[in-house]
């Protein structure tokens, strides 16, 4: 039988052995040296046994009876009293009620004096009524006591063991750190070569052009000869740029899982703290310490929070602790020191408040756009996210990728959980295509909620709302495919009808008309059936607005004010208050936006009137059903993409409101 090594036997005798008492920390020594205070006071004190009494028991009980041999007066305040030492433990003094201590150099009793004077009248009057010739020896001491310095010693010790107690929870425990001067320093998460990571490369599907970009600085760390030999030098910066949710952290995390050198993380609110010179303390730190470990990559995520530009804006503050932080970095990146070894990751995903100087070749050389997926990009990060997950045969990535356009990585993500958790929740053995489905229905649109009390009539409206959209989206076809109508509550919506987007790169002037008409088209139903209409367009009326100043006056589509856009694409005009046009221009604008719309609603109007039978069945068919899909609607109005049957009405110059 093989015995055990002997280190190994060492190794598991430390481990059961009972750490020491002092290896508790300094909490046991705190509390020790405040039990000794409390107990060091009360011993300390002298006149712990002297009893408190009134001026009347010494006048009658002890100058009456000639008992006292000496005052002393302490400090103005009270008087000690001194009996005889041969009356000390006599019956006498019992009978009194009273039990002397033996020791004669303490004060047997104390009493309180208002003042100097009165006590010393009272005393003489006591003793001229009991014999002239009595005079007893009065004292006066200043006398320091240990109760008055612990009076103020002992809150103040109190309140330093609290802030030594705060500051060594603030200081992160490290030994021999002493969180008073950590303020500086950089509190970026240091990712060290070897380490393990659970992000690489292979997790991140689609984005292969930014991806081809990021490796390319992984394979310079790891072969820098390959390219310094030709002369090329590598960026300095690369600046990850795009739409929430996807990619651009988790593109980082698989830089530090395959560049294999050091790697510093963190945000760029880190760097902004209540003190001033905080910030640029720590982006010296932070620089100092990647140096030290060159080659090393640092990693700035959401950079917007100390990188904005600096403007007029900040010109009436008169120390912005921001501008300073950012001027550190920008030294720091490309400055008239050496910055050799360390390349600098930043993710953002509003460049547009960015400074220039931040931006400019020689600081971040590459600007890396991470745009929303496609849907062959989709179908590849479904698959990386349907990894873990349970599938049915039934599922078809192909159509999950198709029903999800515009979304984001981290959008699929959350759909292939949530419909994990939907087949849980339904005791399920595998994900199946329709959990896939309810969770798209979810995400986008809400929870359903079919226990909502709503009223016939309510009920009724909503119906023949939604199936006015539905109507005037099917007869147009320049508007997005219909898949659904539901008249089932979800979210903050009593009903809804579902579109599959069209992945569209730009969108013409009759598209945008067509959209229009198609949300104007619930509002128009309920105008035509009941004569009058209701709080529920809403939503729609929002959209219509937003999209009818867009076109006028950022995409130039209207005739009359022909092609001039006012939009600001650098965000510098949102500083000011006023407009970038004349009143002129803008009563202009707003003329042709209320002719736009409402030329859209007569056409709207105009088409569901045409199609008035068709409205009715559907909105029946969606009181009797609560929900109808693409199916149902093929049998009730015909294959979509016949030409338009309505009639576009003319545009009017004279608008009546």
């Amino acid at each position: 039988m093989k015995q055990p090594d002997n280190k190994d036997a060492n190794k598991e005798k430390k481990i059961n052995q009972k750490p020491p008492f002092w290896s508790a920390g300094l909490n046991w020594f705190y509390l020790f040296l405040f039990a000794f205070l409390l107990v060091f006071t009360f011993f300390s004190n002298p006149s712990g046994s002297t009893k408190e009494k009134s001026w009347g028991f010494v006048r009658d009980s002890l100058i009456a009876q000639d008992k006292i041999e000496k005052i002393i007066v302490v400090n103005k305040e009270f008087a000690e009293i001194y009996v005889k030492k041969d009356l000390t433990g006599s019956t006498a003094n019992r009978n009194i009620g009273e039990k002397w201590l033996q020791t004669a150099d303490i004060p047997q009793y104390r009493i309180t004096i208002g003042s100097v004077d009165s006590f010393e009248a009272k005393l003489q009057r006591a003793q001229e009524s009991v014999s002239p010739t009595m005079a007893i020896d009065v004292q006066y001491q200043n006398r320091g006591s240990w109760v008055n310095i612990f009076s103020w010693l002992l809150p103040l010790g109190i309140i330093l063991l609290f802030w030594m107690y705060i500051l060594g929870k603030l200081g992160g425990g490290g030994k021999g750190s002493n969180p008073l001067f950590n303020f500086g320093k950089s509190t970026a998460v240091l990712t060290e070569k070897g380490s393990k990571t659970t992000v690489n490369f292979k997790d991140i599907a689609g984005l292969k052009e930014a991806k081809a970009e990021v490796m390319e600085v992984v394979d310079f760390l790891k072969n820098p000869e390959r390219y310094t030999k030709l002369g090329a030098k590598i960026p300095k910066g690369v600046m990850l740029v795009g739409p929430p949710g996807t990619g651009k952290t988790l593109m980082a995390k698989a830089v530090a899982g395959e560049a294999q050198v050091p790697f510093f993380s963190m945000s760029g609110s880190e760097f902004v703290e209540m003190f001033v010179g905080v910030g640029a303390s720590r982006v010296r730190d932070l620089f100092k310490r990647a140096k030290e470990k060159s080659p090393s990559i640092i990693f700035i995520d959401e950079i917007d929070a100390v990188g904005r530009s600096r403007g007029k804006v900040n010109a009436f503050q008169a120390n912005d602790e921001r501008e300073s932080t950012l001027n550190q970095l920008l030294t720091e990146l490309d400055g008239f020191g050496p910055n050799t070894g360390v390349i600098v990751l930043a993710a953002t995903n509003r460049p547009d408040v960015l400074d220039k100087a931040l931006l400019r070749p020689g600081r971040f050389d590459r600007h890396i756009y991470l745009e929303l997926p496609t849907k062959e990009e989709r179908i590849e990060i479904f698959n990386v996210h349907l990894r873990p997950i349970k599938l049915s045969k039934n599922v078809d990535v192909s159509v999950l990728a198709k029903l999800s356009p515009g979304f984001s990585g981290a959008d699929i993500a959350n759909i292939c959980n949530e419909a994990a958790l939907i087949a849980a929740r339904n005791k399920k053995k595998a994900v199946e295509q329709e959990d896939f489905m309810e969770a798209r229905d979810r995400v986008i649109g809400g929870l359903e909620r079919k226990s909502k009390i709503i009223s016939a009539k309510e009920k009724e409206i909503v119906a023949h709302h939604e199936a006015g959209h539905a109507i005037v989206s099917w007869f147009l076809k320049n508007v997005d495919s219909l898949v659904k109508v539901s008249i089932i509550p979800r979210g903050k919506s009593l009903g809804s009808a579902w579109y599959l987007p069209e992945e569209r790169q730009i969108v013409t002037k009759s598209q945008f008309l067509d959209q229009i008409c198609a949300a104007l088209g619930g509002r128009a139903a309920e105008e035509i059936i009941f004569n009058e209409t209701s709080s529920g367009a809403l939503d729609d009326l929002e959209k219509v607005t937003k999209q009818a100043y867009s076109m006028v006056s950022f995409y130039g589509l209207d005739e009359e004010i022909g092609p001039i856009s006012f939009y600001d694409s650098s965000g510098q005009n949102e500083r000011f208050l006023g407009k970038p046009y004349s009143e002129h221009m803008a009563q202009l604008i707003d003329k042709e936006v209320r002719d736009l719309v409402y030329t859209a609603y007569e056409r709207t109007k105009n088409l569901l009137i045409e199609h008035l039978d068709e409205l009715k069945k559907l909105a029946q068919l969606l009181l009797t059903q609560e929900v109808v899909e693409k199916e149902a609607l093929e049998e009730l109005l015909g294959k979509r993409g016949l030409p338009e049957t309505g009639t576009l009405p003319k545009a009017s110059n004279s608008v009546n409101t």
